[in-house]
């Protein structure tokens, strides 16, 4: 199943402002402010949001037969473009590769990784859950429940136990069992406590002191946040190297343009999306749904 069917309060977030453009039958002065006023909503950013639309008017002007609907294509275009040209691929190559989840709780992070480790189960991947967040017995309580659902081990220490020493043991049993895959949950307070980032720069090293090699950290944030989540994406992104964005509840979101904003303005890829609470509701990114899912139209490319 598509983005589309997921993602109707951001595209409702957009569709006053095409049904008034479209209305008015002609592109002029008020439809390009219509348009900024669209994307502003919805969570582009202003950069992000003055780039693509100057984009777009150079290309609409440069065909002067092309109508409203054939802008809102020209836009889509340069939406895709801009998304498009980037690696969502989850890295693997470790043995094993470890996979570190940071994020602010409540973004939904020990439900992703348990949604990821149901994922890579099923496509006959070994993998091994690390209980890292020792400082909420709730969550290694959750994500044992994830690992029992999948039949994986999961390693977890005592409470307040030093979290780089649980990931480390995670990766050490399963290199000893020849698994593929270590997921590592990590602390989430809040984002703004230096020690508590230390502490994340502390895990990214010791995971890779033993046999295991982190291939991905992936950045859980909650797309209800908008340009909170961006803030979130700066302050991780400069302790620990994010290779890629989790937006969780996008289906829920009237800011589905975070997407665009955090890969404009940090240069990191959202790769997966949370569109529901089901086991199966974390998809792959694909910028031409998401960006059809918005607009509803069909792209002039």
């Amino acid at each position: 199943m598509g983005l589309r069917s997921h993602l109707s309060r951001a595209r409702g977030a957009l569709s006053s402002h095409l049904v008034s453009i479209r209305a008015a039958g002609i592109v002029e002065e008020r439809t390009w402010r219509d348009l900024e006023d669209a994307l502003l909503l919805a969570d582009v950013g202003a950069k992000t949001t003055d780039e693509l639309l100057s984009e777009a008017r150079e290309r609409f002007e440069r065909n002067d037969e092309v109508d409203v609907e054939g802008l809102l294509g020209i836009l889509k275009s340069v939406l895709i473009e801009r998304l498009g040209v980037t690696d969502r691929s989850l890295a693997t190559g470790g043995e094993p590769s470890v996979w570190l989840f940071v994020g602010v709780n409540g973004a939904g992070k020990t439900t992703t990784i348990g949604k990821v480790g149901s994922r890579e189960v099923a496509a006959g991947l070994q993998v091994v859950f690390a209980a890292g967040d020792t400082f909420r017995a709730a969550a290694a309580d959750q994500l044992a429940t994830w690992a029992d659902r999948v039949g994986s081990p999961l390693v977890r220490g005592a409470e307040n136990a030093d979290p780089s020493s649980v990931i480390f043991d995670a990766v050490e049993h399963a290199a000893a069992r020849g698994a593929d895959l270590v997921l590592a949950d990590t602390a989430g307070r809040f984002h703004t406590k230096s020690n508590l980032m230390d502490e994340l720069a502390k895990v990214r090293r010791v995971a890779e002191k033993g046999s295991g090699t982190v291939t991905e950290t992936l950045l859980v944030i909650d797309a209800t946040t908008g340009q909170n989540g961006l803030v979130q994406a700066r302050q991780f992104a400069e302790v620990v190297e994010v290779t890629g964005i989790v937006l969780t509840k996008l289906d829920g979101s009237a800011r589905g343009g975070i997407v665009v904003a955090v890969q404009e303005d940090i240069g990191i890829p959202v790769k997966l999306v949370g569109v529901g609470e089901g086991g199966d509701d974390l998809v792959e990114f694909d910028p031409v749904d998401f960006v059809d899912a918005l607009f509803g139209v069909t792209a002039e490319i």
